[in-house]
Order: C-alpha cells, then sequence, then structure tokens
C-alpha cells in the first residue's frame, strides 16, 4: 500500500497566511469601529450634559 501522492504544504501554507491577514484585518475594523462608536457616545454625553446646566 502506497502513502498516496505528496501534499501540498506551500498552497496550504499561503491559504492559511491570506486567512490569517484576512482575520487580522477584520478585528482591526471591528476595534476601530468600537473606538468611533465610544467617541461618538462621549459627545452625545457631553451634549446632554450641556443642555442640562
Amino acid at each position: 500500500m502506497g502513502k498516496g501522492p505528496e501534499k501540498n504544504t506551500k498552497n496550504k501554507a499561503l491559504h492559511t497566511k491570506l486567512l490569517n491577514r484576512k482575520k487580522a484585518k477584520l478585528q482591526e475594523e471591528k476595534k476601530e469601529k468600537a473606538m468611533r462608536l465610544k467617541a461618538l457616545v462621549a459627545k452625545i454625553n457631553l451634549q446632554k450634559n450641556s443642555e442640562q446646566e
């Protein structure tokens, strides 16, 4: 019984690299969106506080 054809580890490594890059990009976008929302909420809260006084 043979072991079968060799695995193409080069393509697998490139694919993994691309997927990791995609995951990192998505995480970065998620962080940026959260920061924008925090800034927006803080701005709105300041406006509310200034209106109440």
